[in-house]
């Protein structure tokens, strides 16, 4: 059982308004009005005001967390509100950093909210924590955790870390100085285009809440001191079973000691190597695909236009005439061998990626002719047909 000391020490007084806000968690006996004034003087960075940052936000803030800096620099999007509780309908187009920090001010004005609306990378992230106790990481691609767990690692901070998809969430507290780090969980990122982002495979809106919720719950025992945080403990719920477990995590002896920041866009590579080289010379954009389809539709050209996302992508919006074969059936299936031989192939997907590893397949089987296209159905949504949704 690991028992960790309170991560802040109680320097700050409480107002009577504050004391009457915090009531029903002054009176629990575990936190007490000790507990509270180590909440109101923690400062604690949330990275991505997001799925996942979202409720740890709002819980954060509502518990009393004195200081709370937000990392984000992207905007909000319609296609965020299904699951990104703290941005609301007026929000759309707004900076997310700026839409958390107004939500957090109206759920609790005794909060300060610290904005950084930059891109965390190797050159910032030290600095940006440097100015907190505790890292809560809602991000959702590899790059970032790893320069988080880094970072944090280099800085001997704690971070709460968690991740989600589709029905199952995972979460974790990783210490560097008490336990294992993210580094002992998944010592190398998986080869590029394996593991679907959200965007790809879908995520359950209500599912961020039980994630963020527990991400909120951790970060208040680290800093309050109770209960036995998930250092060492991965915690999964399976949302359609309605189920928890946790498995151990143990210090890996073969990691190697992080003696400082590398560049982790290519530590976990946006492509593989093969699929760089497959679409160095073979890849068109939506303007020309929109030319050859004509061409197609007067016998002018023949080829196989192949949707390589996913059935429940291919519904939202697709290409006149696309033939829908999801990647994995390329890359563990037979699915090259169903091409047909007689006419060229041209893959497409969201936004390029995995059409462009699906390339390198097909170039491996000796289809040399076959291309992809750049941008996917996102340029193509864009730049041909705006009549179809984006997601």
């Amino acid at each position: 059982m690991t028992i960790l000391p309170p991560l802040v020490e109680p320097t700050a007084d409480l107002s009577v308004e504050e004391v009457e806000r915090y009531s029903r968690h002054i009176i629990i006996p575990d936190v007490g009005m000790d507990g509270q004034r180590r909440l109101k003087s923690a400062k604690v960075l949330v990275i991505g005001a997001g799925g996942l940052g979202s409720p740890a936000l709002l819980y954060l803030a509502a518990a009393g967390v004195g200081t709370i800096g937000v990392v984000d620099f992207d905007v909000v999007d319609e296609s965020n509100l299904q699951r990104q509780v703290i941005h609301g309908q007026s929000d759309v187009g707004r900076p997310k950093a700026e839409s958390a920090r107004d939500a957090i001010a109206e759920a609790n004005p005794h909060v300060t909210v610290v904005l950084h609306q930059t891109r965390l990378d190797a050159d910032n992230a030290l600095e940006i924590f440097a100015g907190y106790d505790l890292i809560v990481d809602g991000t959702d691609n590899f790059a970032t955790r790893y320069l988080v767990n880094d970072a944090a690692a280099l800085l001997n901070k704690p971070y709460v870390w968690g991740s989600i998809y589709r029905f199952e969430g995972q979460s974790s507290v990783f210490w560097n100085e008490h336990g294992p780090n993210y580094r002992d969980l998944y010592p190398e990122p998986p080869p590029p285009g394996m593991v679907p982002s959200c965007a790809e495979g879908g995520v359950l809106g209500i599912l961020c809440a039980s994630i963020g919720s527990i991400m909120a719950t951790e970060a208040v025992k680290l800093i309050t001191g109770i209960g036995e945080p998930l250092v060492g403990r991965l915690m999964i719920f399976d949302a359609l079973e309605m189920s928890y477990r946790t498995v151990a995590i143990r210090r890996d002896p073969a990691t190697e000691p992080i003696t400082g920041l590398i560049d982790y866009e290519a530590f976990c590579g946006t492509l593989s190597d093969a699929a760089v080289d497959a679409a160095a010379d073979a890849t068109i954009d939506v303007k020309t695909l929109a030319l050859w389809l004509e061409e197609r539709e007067r016998g002018e050209r023949d080829f196989e236009l192949v949707d390589v996302r996913e059935k429940g992508e291919y519904e939202i919006s697709r290409i006149p005439g696309a033939v829908l074969v999801p990647k994995d059936e390329f890359l563990i299936g037979d699915a090259v061998a169903r091409l047909p031989r007689d006419k060229q192939v041209v893959f497409h997907c969201k936004g390029g990626v995995r059409s462009a590893e699906v390339l390198a397949v097909a170039k491996s089987a000796g289809r040399s002719d076959a291309v992809h296209v750049g941008g996917g159905i996102n340029a193509w949504v864009r730049q041909i047909d705006p009549s179809q949704p984006l997601y």
